[in-house]
């Protein structure tokens, strides 16, 4: 056997269809496109066209609204930190902040941060690092004898402004070291 001789077994491989080649191709003439109007012709985006008819999602009357700037907190409840607790998953001595809790499998995404929701039974002393907490689950912690930090975040606005201001600061400093 040669190189020149390796090829692929009997039908392994389909050729692709080569339309508009002549009436004995099958796939002549109009290309199994059918014929004539728009859908023969090519970039056709006519889904959802009724035919001039008011199409069917705007006559749906609308509902609610997307709010932009909502965060996206991953929630978890206190009775499943107390499970992921008692099966071993996190280590009651360290503390329990998104890192932990994503390791642990208790939660997924969540991109501004974890927040503590008090459903279900809850008894370990843990100390919480969270984005957020609601009331009651902040109280069920500090009953049980742990506690929870919730960091302050600094809004975008007021880091542009300090950095702004200390920008202002050096090109002072450099004038007044520059005239003396």
């Amino acid at each position: 056997m040669k190189l020149n001789d390796l090829r692929d077994n009997e039908g392994s491989r389909k050729s692709r269809m080569r339309v508009g080649r002549g009436i004995g191709s099958g796939k002549g003439k109009t290309g199994g496109r059918g014929v004539k109007g728009q859908k023969s012709r090519e970039g056709v985006s006519i889904n959802g066209f009724e035919g001039g008819q008011m199409p069917l999602h705007m006559r749906i009357p609308k509902r609610g609204f997307n709010n932009i700037f909502a965060k996206d907190y991953a929630e978890v409840n206190l009775g499943a930190i107390q499970k992921a607790v008692d099966a071993g998953k996190l280590d009651a001595k360290a503390t329990i902040d998104q890192a932990a809790l994503n390791a642990a499998g208790l939660t997924r995404g969540g991109k501004d941060g974890v927040r503590l929701l008090a459903k279900g039974e809850f008894s370990a002393k843990l100390n919480f690092t969270v984005a957020g907490a609601s009331k009651t689950a902040k109280e069920a912690v500090e009953k049980a004898g742990g506690s929870v930090t919730i960091p302050e975040i600094v809004p975008a606005a007021d880091k542009h402004k300090a950095k702004h201001r200390s920008v202002q600061k050096v090109i002072a400093a450099k004038k007044a070291g520059g005239n003396a």
